[in-house]
């Protein structure tokens, strides 16, 4: 099964809130630093997946925003 891009970007956004939670709860160095790599190298692969994601819209900026549509003249 193909993962969308949004997937990627949300375990990142979870991996930043556990190595803030680690880091508050004063956690064991190594476990927040191997957490802290690991999420470094799955940013990485986040964004490439975000950049060679095959999405396609039919809006351009003459659409302007979609929750204030613009009429057109």
């Amino acid at each position: 099964m193909r993962q969308s891009a949004i997937f990627y970007v949300v375990i990142t956004t979870i991996l930043l809130v556990a190595v803030a939670v680690m880091v508050f709860y004063n956690l064991s160095y190594e476990l927040i630093f191997y957490t802290v790599l690991a999420g470094q190298a799955w940013w990485l692969l986040t964004v490439y997946k975000v950049l060679t994601d095959d999405y396609s819209t039919d809006k351009t900026f003459d659409d302007w925003y979609e929750d204030h549509p613009v009429g057109r003249d």
